[in-house]
């Protein structure tokens, strides 16, 4: 059980595993009020940055599961880094059907609602973790603006057009949930382009190191193309945020 080696091999040096950057996470949490003593569950938590930095900045305590065994050393390295192993933890799990012991005051899932096999199905097994009145945190895809053609879809790293709605469709999907929107933080250029293009580089100094691998191939291929899809569609049509969410 763990992710593709691709995927561990491109995001290998990235601290936050969606284009979210440091300003932008720790101003979440302000926005959010976390006080300490707060619990939190955090499902597909990547190398754990959000959960130790907020155990640090806000005295917050809690769980994150990841499918990655890289990514949860990673954490367990950053909680020691940061003094907060007493305070948060982290579990390699597959973050699909994961419910916490007990009720905890704050839920996430972020850039990773396919967990639950889309934003419904994770907004339900996110639910079940959440005590009364806590808050959930859906990091989600939406298309800033309407792709043209299928080469924008594709090039934006999206199957389908359909997968995803616009900003106001998203917001309104919450609704229909029953749950309020009642925060957000949302990426923009420049933090997509820490996530997207930090990988570039990564990609291309493994595969300096690593002419023979099974995967350079793949990786040649995906530096040939990947950085003028970047720029013409992705930065451009998709956007992305966390939106904090508590039930009616």
């Amino acid at each position: 059980m763990d992710l593709p080696r691709s995927f561990v091999v491109r995001e290998q040096h990235h601290r936050i595993h969606n284009p979210i950057d440091e300003g932008k996470l720790a101003l979440l949490g302000r926005v959010l009020r976390l006080r300490p003593g707060m619990t939190m569950l955090d499902l597909a938590s990547g190398s754990g940055e959000m959960l130790c930095t907020w155990g640090r900045d806000h005295g917050i305590a809690g769980t994150g599961v990841d499918i990655s065994r890289v990514f949860v050393e990673q954490a367990r390295s950053r909680a020691r880094e940061l003094g907060v192993e007493e305070r948060v933890s982290f579990v390699h799990d597959d973050a699909a059907g994961f419910v916490a012991a007990e009720p905890v005051d704050v839920v996430a899932c972020i850039g990773a609602t396919w967990i639950g096999d889309g934003l419904r199905g994770t907004v339900e097994l996110l639910d079940r973790s959440l005590r009364p009145g806590g808050l959930m945190l859906i990091g989600e895809p939406f298309w800033r603006q309407d792709p043209p053609d299928e080469a924008a879809v594709r090039g934006s790293h999206v199957q389908k057009k359909d997968d995803f709605s616009d900003l106001p469709g998203l917001v309104e999907s919450f609704g229909a949930l029953g749950w309020d929107l009642v925060e957000m933080v949302l990426a923009d250029e420049d933090s997509w382009d820490r996530y997207v293009a930090a990988q570039w580089l990564t990609v291309r100094r493994w595969l300096d190191e690593n002419p023979d691998d099974e995967l350079a191939l793949a990786f040649r291929d995906e530096l040939d193309t990947a950085p003028l899809d970047y720029v013409r569609y992705q930065r451009r049509y998709l956007g992305w945020g966390v939106f904090a969410l508590m039930k009616r």
